[in-house]
């Protein structure tokens, strides 16, 4: 375990708590107190890291994906899970709002032609910031929906062409799941990067001024 430890840069007490909650494979044991370990558990030591610091999901939810990834599941499937492990702002809602905010969503589901499911985590979670921006009397941001749908679109092909070509369905599982829940984090650090840098050009005479 201590060349485990020396390989993958985890300490050897995180490795035995993964191996305790079932996010770490046992290694082949050799004697009652030693086991050998190859790389799929130092891959696998540095996909469980990833998504709990970066990502940000609980041991639950690592667990899961791990388990369906283990199984074979459909990507699809998979990657509803780790979807429905991501944190999600839903901010607030009344009824009235709730309304107003949920026939917006269609609407823009309809332009782009998606599916919709109300009862999906995302979708509520939307309907509660829309809501959350409307009671705010930051509606005007609600305007720019369509815009962030259509990027939103062109990321998701973005997505989907990450996994194409990989060679096996675990491959392809594995890496679905890294690019839906590390891109969150992309997405989030070149949106502030750009914002700085957009704010820079639009407002820059007016400091200097």
């Amino acid at each position: 375990m201590a060349e485990l430890s020396r390989g993958s840069g985890v300490a050897v007490a995180t490795i035995k708590y993964y191996l305790r909650e079932g996010l770490l494979h046992p290694g082949e044991r050799t004697s009652p107190n030693q086991a050998r370990y190859d790389e799929s558990h130092v891959r696998r030591l540095r996909l469980v890291r990833a998504l709990l610091e970066v990502g940000g999901l609980s041991i639950a939810s690592v667990r899961e994906i791990l388990t369906a990834i283990d199984s074979h599941d459909r990507t699809y499937d998979v990657l509803g899970i780790a979807q429905h492990g991501l944190p999600l702002n839903r901010g607030s809602a009344n009824q009235r709002t709730e309304q107003w905010a949920i026939q917006r969503v269609e609407e823009v589901a309809a332009k782009r032609g998606w599916r919709l499911e109300l009862r999906q985590a995302p979708v509520q979670a939307l309907v509660g910031v829309l809501c959350t921006l409307r009671n705010l009397g930051h509606a005007r941001l609600v305007d720019a929906l369509d815009t962030y749908a259509e990027a939103a679109d062109r990321l998701a092909e973005s997505d989907l062409e990450f996994v194409v070509g990989l060679p096996t369905t675990e491959s392809i599982v594995e890496s679905a799941v890294v690019g839906t829940v590390l891109g969150d984090a992309v997405l989030v650090a070149l949106r502030r990067i750009a914002q700085a840098n957009v704010s820079a050009r639009r407002f820059g005479d007016e400091r200097r001024g």
